[in-house]
């Protein structure tokens, strides 16, 4: 008797329902079967939670999805047909005279051993790092020209030389192999005294088609005081950067010209769609070095 009863109180707990378990009966013909189902309410309501969590970051994170491409980004925003290097040099300060001079004969060696390397723009720093010295060359014909400039440059007695007496004048370097967006203008020479600003950005990674798009209607609103230099953004290095360079008589003239755009159609489109894609940026103020194509 004492074990029937201590059976039927442990039955009426189990099957309570008060029980974490609900149990349903199911009538099968005359035999009764007890199943116990774990509660699926609480589940369901997991799933709705979740699912309305979702939608709700969902309509919060505006997210932007670029269709499948069997190209690469950087071939769908330039050629390829030509590439360049920016190099950066923090220059010891009490060395850059003689470091200017010493660049100066390395740029022409550069052209006569053959190297097929052409200097753009030689700058130092005015407003930003500095003691820092910018150089952007160019390789017509793509990366087998590099090749060919950079064994060179490894290789010859000359400018094995050169660098050693360059690196004591250094405190640290760096490069980047970059590409030209196709809706720039191709850098050239320009009539005068300028100054150049070159703004640098970090994109977020997967933002550079979108960028892109945005500035080859952007860039048209850029165009009227001729302030447009290049437009180029990395390969090579550090990723997701881009290169600005912008020409300018003076600083007046920088702040009237940026003045003239936000008063043309499109341009605040342009700074409103481009902002958010940006991690990180700087401006450099760049005064060209006397042997410099670009001045």
């Amino acid at each position: 008797m004492e074990l029937a009863k201590m059976a039927g109180t442990v039955a009426k707990q189990l099957f309570s329902r008060k029980s974490v378990l609900s149990c349903r009966v199911l009538n099968l013909g005359q035999a009764h079967h007890s199943r116990c189902l774990s509660t699926s309410h609480t589940r369901q309501s997991e799933s709705s939670s979740d699912s309305n969590s979702k939608g709700w970051l969902k309509n919060i994170l505006s997210v932007r999805t670029l269709p499948a491409s069997k190209e690469s980004h950087s071939s769908l925003l330039s050629n390829k047909e030509t590439v360049y290097e920016m190099q950066f040099h923090a220059v010891k300060p009490e060395n850059m005279e003689e470091y200017l001079k010493q660049f100066e004969s390395f740029q022409q060696l550069m052209h006569d051993k053959g190297t097929g390397a052409k200097l753009i723009g030689s700058f130092t720093v005015e407003i930003g790092d500095q003691d820092e010295a910018v150089h952007i060359w160019q390789y017509p014909g793509g990366y087998p020209v590099l090749n060919n400039a950079t064994e060179i440059y490894r290789k010859d007695k000359d400018f094995i030389d050169y660098r050693l007496r360059r690196n004591k004048m250094l405190r640290s370097r760096k490069n980047q192999i970059l590409l030209p967006f196709s809706f720039w203008p191709e850098p050239t020479a320009r009539g005068g005294s300028n100054i150049y600003e070159m703004r640098s950005y970090t994109l977020k990674p997967g933002t550079m088609i979108e960028w892109g798009n945005n500035w080859a209607r952007g860039i048209e609103n850029r165009r009227s005081n001729n302030e447009a230099v290049a437009g180029l953004f990395t390969h090579l290095g550090t990723q997701y950067v881009v290169h600005h360079l912008w020409g300018y008589t003076d600083l007046q003239t920088r702040k009237e010209t940026r003045e003239q755009a936000w008063s043309k159609p499109g341009w605040d489109e342009c700074v409103a769609y481009t902002v958010p894609l940006i991690r990180h940026m700087q401006s450099r103020i760049l005064i060209p070095t006397p042997f410099s194509p670009l001045q």
